[in-house]
């Protein structure tokens, strides 16, 4: 077998697997007989391991993806794989932008870790091919985001957080717990997370403004350029959507490509030329503060975890900055 991995340092979050992993996973997959040929490690991804397989009994590819060891896992970031695999349904509206799964298994029995298989989708990741386009095309690819986005939202769910769970009767309910697991993984890192304590509660103090929102939405958890495959065309044209892990039900709002998509004065505005209009009132507005600090939260963690001290000092200040303006 041909095994490339990425060489990482000592410690790193990410952990390759072995050339015997990978054989094991296959023929536990596909059967005894089973021949792996090639396996190479991809990068791109933070949290999971991603190998490109190519087995002796077929043309295409596959793709291997496996998480971190269970004790890794944040609190907050549990079983990811898991959820990803519950969504799968529920993103029909999609399903010809992503890879199909071919299986997976959550029983630790083959090398004990969670692990998936799925199809490998064509395409260029968008962050190495975009900016080969000219600047004027960019919109483009943005109102296709806000179209995908869009069909994602209109999905709505039977209660609120994780598609996997636990699920909550009120939004409120499943903000306040989230930022509660946020807070209790940065102080498991040696870290100071009063200010995010004291978001959980200037949230619980506004369950009533976060509990407008009646219907709970799916939400992509974290979609953005890094998770879509560009295809070979004169314009940017998006032909695949990839590790929608992070899938919640709630506020569309509260999503990470709409926080990434008021990011900027730029081309990414495009993004609302196919994403349909919300009411902004003072109550939204209020609620997006919150959510902002669910996700600098969540990015502390991740700087953390990638070694950014400087990144994590200035989510502190982040945090401030949003907490004075909601008070």
């Amino acid at each position: 077998m041909e095994f490339r991995t990425i060489q990482r340092p000592d410690g790193s979050f990410q952990q390759s697997v072995t050339a015997s992993d990978v054989q094991a996973i296959a023929r536990a997959a596909f059967g005894c007989c089973t021949v792996v040929e090639s396996a190479v490690e991809l990068g791109g991804g933070l949290y999971n391991s991603v190998y490109r397989i190519r087995l002796r009994a077929t043309a295409e590819p596959v793709v291997l993806r496996v998480a971190p060891p269970a004790e890794r896992q944040f609190t907050s970031e549990a079983h990811l794989m898991r959820n990803e695999c519950a969504s799968v349904p529920w993103l029909a509206p999609i399903a010809d932008l992503m890879p199909r799964v071919l299986t997976a298994d959550f029983t630790g029995s083959v090398i004990g870790r969670d692990w998936m298989l799925q199809s490998f989708l064509p395409g260029t990741p968008a962050p190495q091919k975009l900016g080969s386009f000219p600047k004027d095309t960019h919109g483009l690819f943005f109102r296709q985001l806000g179209e995908i986005t869009a069909a994602v939202h209109a999905v709505a769910g039977p209660s609120f957080g994780p598609v996997a769970g636990p699920g909550h009767a009120r939004w409120s309910q499943a903000v306040v717990a989230s930022l509660g697991q946020i807070a209790n993984d940065v102080e498991g890192c040696g870290l100071d997370a009063v200010d995010l304590r004291r978001a959980s509660d200037v949230a619980l103090a506004g369950a009533r403004l976060l509990d407008e929102v009646g219907k709970p939405r799916l939400l992509t958890g974290d979609l953005w350029t890094v998770n879509t495959l560009l295809a070979p065309a004169p314009v940017p044209a998006i032909c695949g959507v990839l590790d929608l892990d992070r899938t919640w039900w709630g506020d569309p709002e509260a999503d990470w490509t709409m926080r990434m998509a008021r990011a900027k004065q730029d081309e990414r505005l495009s993004f609302f030329d196919a994403y349909p209009a919300r009411t902004d009132t003072e109550s939204c507005r209020w609620r997006r503060r919150v959510y902002e600090l669910r996700h600098l939260g969540a990015l502390r963690l991740e700087r953390h975890r990638l070694g950014n001290e400087a990144g994590v000092e200035d989510s502190y200040r982040a945090v401030a900055e949003n907490l004075a303006a909601l008070m």
